[in-house]
């Protein structure tokens, strides 16, 4: 028994740590070679607060436009601590821009959307494998509004978060820290109730 627990936090580790290149492969060209993963930055090297990690970067600027337009800027700039994962511009790109339009002129929706993407507390990917080892691949994180979110391994080994209706998005890159916090990168957008 001991030893095949031992196996599949292995195999779950190995999972999670090719994730960022599972992805990165995952939206390349078919025909070009696979850019090996980038290294997350150094915890270290954050001096600034998720709003500022978030709005330095054009991998999460539409939701970096959204946490401004929404009013939630404040509240993140915090001590938190936070966990954001936060759909990357692709993600945002998907919706349909009525969706998209609607949202941003409804700021307690759009609100209440992006706070399903914040968890208090810092949970880094080191984190997150120790949780879902002791949850036997699974484990539930609360958002700052109370939602849960539960994350999980697919049959790939790729971590992935289902939210309340059921909706998946891959976590696609791991720990870019903040000040107050840790992001991760999904690939798609998670819808509360």
């Amino acid at each position: 028994m001991k030893k095949s627990v031992l196996i599949a936090v292995a195999s779950l580790t190995i999972g999670l740590f090719s994730t960022n290149a599972f992805a990165q492969t995952q939206q390349q060209d078919t025909t070009k070679a696979a850019a090996p993963a980038t290294a997350p930055a150094a915890p270290s090297a954050a001096t600034s607060d998720v709003v500022g990690v978030l709005s330095s970067t054009t991998d999460f600027a539409p939701f970096a436009l959204a946490i401004k337009t929404a009013g939630l800027e404040p509240n993140l700039k915090t001590p938190g601590p936070f966990t954001v994962f936060a759909p990357n511009d692709v993600a945002f790109s998907k919706v349909p821009k009525p969706t998209m339009d609607d949202l941003m002129k409804d700021q307690g929706k759009l609100a209440k959307l992006l706070k399903y993407h914040i968890v208090s507390g810092k949970y880094t990917k080191t984190d997150i494998i120790k949780a879902l080892s002791a949850g036997k691949g699974k484990t539930t994180l609360k958002t700052i509004d109370g939602d849960t979110l539960t994350l999980s391994v697919n049959d790939k080994s790729n971590l992935q978060i289902a939210d309340a209706k059921g909706n998946v998005a891959l976590v696609i890159s791991f720990d870019t820290m903040a000040s107050n916090g840790v992001i991760h990168g999904l690939n798609g957008i998670l819808m509360p109730q």
